[in-house]
């Protein structure tokens, strides 16, 4: 971030921005509009979740932290972290002052209709606003942010996720579900099926995804392949040990090369199937088939 100074003023965006979702975003936006009033777009995070501190465990990410920070520095915008321990029990006006302006040196503040700060979250909005007056810097409050009736939220994008409803989620998103990891070697199976996939492992405070079959996109250097992504624990090959760790195995019809060792992005598009143990690996085999063929027919349409 750059130096303090009464110039270098930054428009800091203020929420938990645990999956930056289209509500998140509309906040970020926010900031990123006073790019035109020479103020840099700053995006406050916590080093920690809230509820790690206040509950004693915390929620399952959307994204990585590297994730995170890949999106918003694409957008411009620098991530700026704060720690909750430290400013829980600041009164609302002394966070104000010692942490937006003093620590991020705000000339501008954005956040969303039900932000809530300071001790005992006694501070709000409208606290935030009175504020912004007395110490004449600007403010917007975006409104709520709804899909299908309801506000956005990363609880509402959790469950639709472990629900296997990653189309409601993309659209809470505003992009398409993604994770990406190193590849990591397999048993070969996919190969002696005709269809070699990439397996890749969920970090442990990844979402926990419906097991099943997705349609999805990998990206290959820069561009982005249809694919079949089985989320789960091959229930055929592996005996249906529910033990195992849920890993991503995908096949990528139109790919034929060796990604092993490297790091690869996945974004998932719709849902076809749940997983399901086959009788036979020739059953699997056509079932694979059949997917890739699904896939394609949507690409296509």
């Amino acid at each position: 971030m750059r130096e303090n100074t009464e110039k270098n003023k930054n428009a800091v965006a203020l929420g938990s921005f645990d999956g930056l979702h289209i509500g998140h975003m509309a906040v970020i936006n926010e900031a990123v509009k006073q790019k035109k009033r020479g103020l840099a777009p700053v995006a406050a995070l916590f080093s920690d979740f809230p509820e790690k501190l206040l509950k004693g465990a915390e929620p399952l990410c959307l994204m990585t932290a590297e994730a995170r920070e890949r999106l918003l520095a694409d957008k411009g915008v620098t991530s700026v972290y704060l720690n909750f321990a430290e400013i829980r029990n600041m009164e609302p006006e002394r966070f104000f002052t010692n942490i937006l302006i003093k620590e991020l040196n705000a000339g501008f503040i954005s956040c969303g209709f039900n932000y809530r700060f300071g001790k005992n979250a006694a501070g709000d909005k409208d606290t935030l606003n009175a504020l912004c007056k007395k110490y004449k810097i600007g403010f917007s409050a975006v409104e709520k942010v709804e899909y299908k009736g309801a506000a956005v939220s990363s609880t509402r994008i959790r469950e639709a996720l472990g629900q296997g409803g990653i189309e409601d989620a993309n659209a809470m998103l505003g992009r398409p579900f993604s994770y990406d990891g190193e590849v990591a070697r397999g048993a070969g199976l996919g190969r002696l099926l005709g269809a070699p996939t990439i397996n890749q492992y969920f970090p442990e405070n990844l979402i926990k995804l419906k097991n099943g079959v997705y349609a999805s996109e990998t990206k290959i250097g820069k561009i982005w392949l249809p694919s079949v992504t089985n989320i789960g624990v091959r229930p055929t090959v592996s005996g249906g040990k529910s033990t195992l760790a849920p890993r991503g195995e995908t096949y990528i019809p139109d790919f034929n090369g060796d990604l092993y060792g490297k790091n690869i992005g996945v974004r998932l598009i719709k849902f076809i199937r749940p997983e399901k143990k086959f009788d036979s690996i020739e059953r699997l085999k056509k079932a694979i088939k059949k997917d890739a063929e699904t896939v394609k027919n949507w690409e296509n349409k």
